[in-house]
């Protein structure tokens, strides 16, 4: 809250009641020709600023600069130590900023140059009735702790609109993008068109849609940016990324939710945004359960082989206890040592030497298990269509291993 500096006690506690007094009565005599010339000022050196009006069609900004005037005026006349602003008008003003989508940087310009043209004649009329010069300096310095709490009383303002405005974008937001991740829609331009307007959102022609894992219950929602949709309503919050593949766009996301877990779907037409939101889910499922990272927001697209292998996991078993019995019979060690090999063999289709590369192994010791490989899956080794499941199988295998 802003405090004043009282003025009794000071040079100007000692002026005569008659000179304040005649200096009250001259200002508030001019105090409508004073705001008009004020008024004047401000257009000239502010040509854009968009004047409201009252419901009398006076603009409001001179009703306002009339009232200033007047409120500090009568204040010291009354012999008040702190002349009060009077808040209804200059919160409204904060408030219209926030209206017209500008910051306060010019509504706080707009009031220092009417202070400043304000107390140019408040100095000339204190000089005609005589005030002595100290006096009229505590005066200024009145004026500009006045303006502070002009000020103020316009930030709150501000603060009380925008966070309305807020609110109200995203319960629009959370119903557009309830909306959008329906199912397929035909011609998403007519369904979307106007709440997506609501919200300024221009429908682009792709999406991929997130859903981010809650590090706290009172974590703070990632800061992305107005152009991609959140929802923090939802028990994991979702994110909506329009033409994800914009440069630097997704590097944005997850900068913005770091600490957060989560997935981005794959990138789609804004049609099938539900489909992006599947994989997402099917990617924070595995998050939840170990076999993803935490603590970062994932890109399904970097992680295909494990959301199509891992969500399988009861019918990869089913396939593996038939395509890869012999395994069941090893030890852990072993079963290990002849599954890389395994999966070794087909994933070069070449002989030992590269094998042994590929396991780092010596040439002779990669035969000897090449040998043994043969000997336990005989045929089907040769079957293409044997050789491609056995490979689905053994990646599946190797990333439920992966160390975490």
């Amino acid at each position: 809250m802003t405090t004043h500096r009282p003025l009794s006690r000071s040079a100007w506690s000692e002026v005569p009641p008659r000179q304040v007094d005649e200096f009250a009565h001259r200002v508030l005599a001019e105090s409508d020709e004073l705001a008009h010339a004020i008024l004047r000022e401000i257009r000239q050196d502010f040509p854009h600023l968009r004047l409201v009006e009252d419901e009398t069609g006076e603009p409001l900004a001179l009703v306002g600069i009339r009232r200033a005037i007047e409120g500090f005026v009568q204040h010291l006349a009354a012999g008040a130590q702190n002349p009060r602003v009077p808040p209804a008008m200059f919160q409204q003003f904060g408030r219209g900023e926030v209206r017209v989508g500008r910051s306060l940087d010019s509504l706080q310009a707009v009031y220092r140059l009417g202070v400043r043209l304000s107390w140019r004649r408040f100095a000339d009329i204190g000089q005609q009735v005589g005030i002595a010069a100290p006096a009229m300096y505590e005066l200024a310095e009145s004026g500009f702790e006045y303006l502070d709490g002009l000020v103020e009383q316009s930030v709150r303002g501000y603060a009380e609109a925008a966070a309305r405005r807020a609110g109200e974008r995203l319960r629009l937001q959370k119903q557009l993008i309830d909306l959008l991740l329906t199912d397929h829609h035909a011609d998403p331009a007519a369904v979307l068109g106007e709440r997506a307007a609501r919200v300024g959102w221009e429908l682009p022609e792709t999406v991929c849609v997130g859903l981010l894992v809650r590090p706290a219950r009172e974590a703070v929602a990632p800061a992305v940016g107005e152009e991609i949709l959140l929802d923090m309503d939802a028990e994991q919050p979702r994110v909506v990324v329009p033409e994800p593949d914009t440069p630097g766009r997704l590097d944005l996301v997850e900068r913005a939710a770091a600490g957060w877990s989560g997935a981005l779907g794959p990138v789609v037409p804004l049609a099938r945004a539900a489909v992006s939101l599947r994989w997402a889910a099917t990617a924070v499922r595995l998050v939840e359960n170990g076999a993803l990272p935490a603590g970062r927001v994932l890109n399904c697209t970097d992680h295909t082989q494990e959301l199509l292998l891992l969500p399988s996991l009861e019918l990869i078993d089913a396939a593996a206890a038939r395509r890869l019995a012999p395994l069941d019979a090893m030890s852990p060690a072993q079963a290990d040592r002849t599954a890389a090999t395994l999966l070794a063999w087909i994933e070069t289709t070449g002989g030992a030497p590269e094998v042994a590369q590929r396991l780092d192994v010596h040439p002779q010791t990669a035969r000897a298990r090449l040998r043994q490989v043969r000997e336990l899956w005989g045929d089907a080794l040769d079957d293409p269509d044997r050789r491609f499941e056995m490979l689905l199988l053994l990646r599946a295998r190797r990333l439920r291993r992966a160390p975490e």
